[in-house]
């Protein structure tokens, strides 16, 4: 019996004493009662599929049907397990097996909700929710092994599987512990992450980049202190950490120089404020505002709705244009060509006036049209403009100031003359002439 621990072993021998007619009668019940639970919650879980669907829940309606989708298996075979107990316990009979299965399952119930709150908390993305039933399955099944007694013997094997290197003993167990452990301080640490973040964006007295910076500030430490607090509780020598650090900044020498490179400059960019969250860049041939600040890149989107992501070193070691660094006012150039036959004091009144078209374009600093050249097909207007929301694109603004002109000047006969070139052609030379006779060469 000690293969099936004490509780395990305790059941066993109640059930025995009661006789084998009683044990089948028992699970006969119960898994017919599992039976059921299992049908209905099918269909519960089709009918809340449905809703969702149907409906346009709210955030907190949603929220409520995701509960009900992970409560709905384990309050199904409460109900039936509570049933069963409930019939056999009326007949005079004990139920200790079935008492365990109570403790499974709200076991289960509680890890489900509690591992979904966490998950929501940190972040609501695709990335958590894939190991989240990776995740409370692990830890219902630590509690399980504890409620059937299990654990201390297969705490004992695992620790068997062990490995000596010089005074240190790693053993098999105690791998399985860092991991375990690992991923729950830093499901906690990503969560109270995210708490210390929602708060900072709150704090509208603080600017957008010193909320950025305590963010990344919080959450690597706090990734930190859990590293060693799962290194500490499974029973690593943190003084064999010297070694791991030789070996980290061999490995940070040799490869992992850019990446540490990024992650220092994502910190300087913020420490410098030189790029902030909105501001609008230019890097290159990229163009767009930044919609994020990340550890090792940023985020840049542009009017295409293309999103580029740009490491962190190429800001620091590279040119970059801030378009929005002191000042968000930008000014737009839109050169026009007009015939030298057209009055060019009529049209840079009517290029002035088209300025007016788009009413993104500001009126403090005023349009103006300066005469720029007299080029070879005609003379050269620019109409110049300024612009306070440059995010929102410029290309819309040059089309409809553009449009505009040339509507004005077709309405005025103005023209806007076609590249321009003069051709002069020479006879041919008459027979016997030279060319010393006064013919010209172009």
């Amino acid at each position: 019996m000690e293969l099936f621990g004490t509780t395990v072993a305790k059941i066993i021998e109640e059930l025995g004493a009661r006789g084998a007619t009683v044990l089948i009668w028992q699970f006969v019940l119960l898994g017919a009662a599992m039976t059921a639970a299992f049908f209905t919650h099918r269909a519960y879980i089709k009918s809340l599929a449905v809703r969702m669907q149907r409906d346009d829940p709210s955030v907190w309606r949603g929220m409520l049907m995701q509960v009900g989708q992970r409560l709905a298996l384990p309050l199904s075979l409460l109900g039936a397990v509570l049933v069963v107990r409930l019939g056999i316990s009326q007949s005079g009979y004990e139920t200790p097996l079935l008492d365990l299965l109570v403790k499974l399952i709200l076991a289960l119930a509680s890890v489900r909700l509690i591992v979904y709150a966490l998950r929501v908390g940190i972040a609501p993305g695709p990335t958590l929710k894939a190991w989240e039933k990776i995740i409370s399955t692990t830890i219902w099944g630590l509690i399980a092994l504890h409620l059937l007694d299990w654990q201390p013997a297969l705490e004992a094997f695992l620790d068997q599987v062990a490995l000596t290197v010089g005074d240190s003993r790693f053993s098999l167990l105690m791998a399985l512990k860092l991991l375990v452990l690992c991923a729950l301080y830093v499901l906690l640490a990503f969560w109270i992450s995210g708490l210390i973040e929602q708060r900072l964006n709150h704090a509208k007295t603080i600017s957008v980049s010193m909320r950025v910076g305590l963010a990344k500030v919080a959450k690597v430490g706090l990734l930190a202190v859990a590293f060693l607090m799962a290194m500490n509780e499974a029973g690593f020598n943190l003084a064999s950490l010297t070694v791991f650090g030789g070996a980290l900044g061999v490995g940070i020498g040799f490869g992992l120089q850019k990446i540490v490179s990024n992650f220092i400059s994502g910190f300087i960019l913020l420490g410098d404020r030189s790029i902030r969250p909105g501001d609008v860049i230019t890097v290159g041939s990229t163009y767009g505002w930044v919609r994020q600040l990340r550890a090792r890149y940023i985020v840049v989107c542009n009017r295409d709705g293309v999103e580029t992501l740009i490491p962190n070193e190429n800001l620091v070691t590279s040119e970059v244009i801030n378009w929005s660094f002191t000042d968000k006012h930008v000014r737009v150039r839109i050169p026009v060509q007009i015939s030298y036959d057209d009055d060019p004091e009529q049209a840079m009144a009517i290029m002035e006036e088209a300025a007016t078209a788009n009413s993104r374009v500001l009126t403090s600093p005023a349009p103006a049209v300066r005469l720029m050249a007299f080029a070879d097909s005609g003379i050269a207007l620019e109409l110049r403009v300024w612009l306070l929301d440059p995010q929102e694109g410029i290309g819309n603004v040059r089309s409809d100031i553009n449009l505009a002109i040339w509507r004005a000047f077709k309405a005025a006969g103005i023209t806007i003359p076609y590249p321009q070139r003069d051709v002069h052609i020479i006879p041919p030379l008459p027979p016997g002439a030279g060319l010393g006779e006064g013919v010209e060469i172009r």
